[in-house]
């Protein structure tokens, strides 16, 4: 069953502080012309952020995900067999250094390609934009 339209207008609607921050950065094209989405459904899942056209997706975890790292990960595998590549960051790496994020995002739109990085299903402390 695909995902109610009432639960994507809710989250829009809700989007938390990081999100919000994120979006700004990501909206209007601005990155270089590529057209992301906020809480879009793709099958049984709602994307913080996707790049349709790229087939990138943007999560942004905060502490419930360190509990989660076993549904995330299914949910990353699905997403990949669909041809959708997924970048995960902690809440508090967009608050506190949004430059540091958006220039892992870039390469990623550059050439599909996204740098190498730990999950921030690792946990929370463990997971450094300088440590990729």
């Amino acid at each position: 069953m695909p995902v109610a339209k009432e639960l994507v207008r809710h989250l829009r609607r809700r989007m938390t502080d990081a999100e919000r921050l994120l979006w700004r950065h990501l909206r209007l094209r601005q990155m270089d012309g590529w057209k992301f989405r906020r809480q879009h459904p793709v099958g049984h899942y709602v994307l913080d952020f996707v790049c349709l056209e790229k087939g990138l997706a943007v999560e942004l975890d905060g502490g419930q995900h360190a509990e989660n790292h076993g549904a995330d990960a299914a949910r990353d595998d699905w997403l990949e067999q669909q041809g959708i590549t997924v970048l995960r960051f902690w809440n508090h790496e967009v608050l506190q250094d949004i430059e540091s994020v958006k220039s892992v995002i870039w390469p990623a739109l550059q050439d599909g390609t996204p740098p190498s990085r730990p999950s921030p299903c690792q946990g929370e402390g463990d997971s450094s934009l300088a440590e990729g």
